[in-house]
């Protein structure tokens, strides 16, 4: 087993810390508190990357990541990583994503209750030596609607408790049906239709494009004005100086918010100085429990991806269960011989890569099928190493594009077809899983053909005329190239014949030439998988 080296860049807790030190073959280096100058004068030198929520992996230190091959985030939020620029170097990118689920609940629902009941700020009045009793008078949460923008896990999590607390949930999820919902006791509704109706508001979505800044002057002004909002998902998501105005007019009654747009807030922050608002320290996952569970998650998903290649949690890749894995590793080593074969052929100045699942390869998943064989086309035009997760950004550069298509069973029970087309042709090569799992080729640019793909391979086009074969053979030995397996397909209709020759060792152009200058062989091709 080769020596993987992984670098803890943020706190850990011990217990993470503790399974690298003792998994075999992991060489573990901790060191919090670097800069990003720190951070990449020395990533060049390790496999994996473990970060909580401080180190930020940017552009520049993924291009100065050599060999890293994952980036593991203990927690959820990835925020600080910049995956495009890791999913095109070919890096995958980890999360924990239940980890500190319940935590954050807890907190999310625990701010909520301090806001109805005006918590903090009696306990400050308190400290100051006065006794305001009617002051601090608040509201009961029972039957009262709380809406929640979001209904992943933490989202659900937050439903059930409130439901525990009597209180009448509503939602907004752009990927939950209603039927789902329904189960849950949640009713999902549009945002606009959750704004007016909710008492309590609680955020509980991802930062994207979409969510930037969602709740803003519009939507205030559709809130009920005695509504308070809780925020302890993203900073962000919650326009603050829109949120100042809310409060200053009247438009809603409180917010208690664990996010910020930027971290740490500014301390002369116009929110820090409304009482209506509660702030806390990004303090959603902060429990010794939380921090221990995504600690040893993270730490064991890395382990396992350096050793073992089992992908879990990703956010730039598929992640599959591993019985699904098992039965689609198979497809994976099929698509990726097809693309690296039709990646060897005459040019066609290609503009579209297309991958077409049949039978069980297309139930089990086209899109980590597509992006193996578009892997497999690519490797053999990029100086740089290329991977399913690069794949699709290298091809976008160049302006392939990645069409992926699932059909009914024909002849084959379950299949994989890869046709590269452009402006000077097309040529398209069909595959499948053998008895033992093996990669078979059975078509080749309309030939039917049963050959092993691994290995070197010499590929000849030829007229159906004897001594073809022997003359191939003559020469082969001559040079003392071992023939392993061969196989031919046959066009009856023209007297063409395609040939696949699996040799023992790498064949010079001295040996092709040779083979070219054959009587009726018309091209040959020395494929490398």
């Amino acid at each position: 087993m080769s020596i993987v080296r992984v670098l803890v860049s943020d706190k850990l807790s011990e217990s993470g810390l503790s399974v690298l030190r003792e998994a075999a073959g992991v060489e573990l280096e901790y060191r919090p508190g670097m800069s990003e100058d720190e951070l990449c004068g020395v990533i060049g030198d390790f496999d994996g990357l473990i970060i909580r929520s401080a180190t930020q992996v940017t552009a520049r230190v993924v291009e100065s990541a050599d060999k890293l091959r994952v980036v593991g985030r203990a927690g959820i939020g990835v925020d600080n990583v910049d995956i495009p620029a890791a999913s095109r170097r070919g890096i995958v990118v980890m999360n924990t994503p239940t980890g500190n689920s319940v935590t954050t609940a807890e907190h999310a629902l625990a701010l909520l209750a301090s806001l109805a009941r005006k918590i903090p700020q009696a306990v400050s009045s308190m400290r100051s030596g006065k006794w305001e009793k009617s002051k601090f008078q608040g509201r009961e949460i029972a039957y009262k609607t709380l809406g929640i923008i979001g209904l992943g896990n933490i989202g659900r999590i937050v439903a059930d408790r409130a439901q525990g607390l009597k209180m009448k949930v509503i939602g907004v999820d752009p990927v939950m049906s209603s039927d789902r919902a329904a189960e849950l006791g949640i009713e999902l509704v549009e945002l606009d239709d959750l704004l007016r109706r909710a008492d309590f508001l609680t955020i509980h979505a991802p930062l994207t494009p979409d969510t930037k800044n969602m709740i803003n002057d519009a939507a205030f002004d559709k809130m009920k004005n005695d509504a308070l909002i809780v925020n302890a998902a993203r900073g962000g998501i919650v326009d603050e100086q829109a949120l100042v105005r809310a409060i200053q007019e009247g438009k809603i009654a409180g917010a208690a918010l664990d996010v910020f747009g930027q971290e740490p807030i500014d301390p002369k922050h116009p929110l820090l100085e409304l009482d209506a608002v509660l702030c806390t320290p990004h303090l959603g996952a902060s429990t010794s429990e939380a921090q221990e569970r995504v600690a040893v998650e993270i730490a064991e998903q890395a382990v396992a991806y350096l050793q073992l290649g089992v992908v879990k949690n990703a956010v730039n890749v598929p992640t599959l269960p591993p019985e699904i894995a098992q039965r689609l590793a198979p497809y994976l080593e099929v698509a990726k011989g097809l693309g690296s074969i039709v990646g060897q052929l005459d040019p066609v100045d290609v503009r579209e890569l297309r991958v077409t699942c049949t039978g069980e390869a297309g139930e089990l998943g086209v899109t980590p099928i597509a992006r193996a064989a578009l892997a497999g086309f690519l490797e053999h035009h990029l100086e740089e190493p290329v991977n399913p997760i690069s794949a699709p950004y290298e091809a976008q550069e160049r302006g392939i594009r990645l069409a992926e298509v699932k059909e009914a069973s024909d002849m084959y029970s379950a299949a994989v077809r890869v046709t590269v087309s452009g402006e000077k042709g097309s040529h398209t090569a069909t595959g499948v899983p053998g008895r033992n799992g093996e990669p078979r080729l059975v078509a080749l640019d309309g030939y039917e053909i049963d050959a092993v793909l691994e290995g070197s391979i010499i590929m000849m086009r030829n007229l159906d005329r004897p001594g073809v074969i022997g003359s191939v053979g003559t020469v082969l030995g001559n040079r003392g190239i071992n023939v392993s397996r061969m196989q031919l397909g046959l066009d009856e209709k023209t007297g063409q014949a395609l040939a696949l020759y699996n040799v023992d060792t790498l064949v010079d152009d001295g040996a092709l030439d040779e083979l070219r200058k054959i009587e009726n062989v018309s091209s040959v091709h020395n494929l490398r998988l």
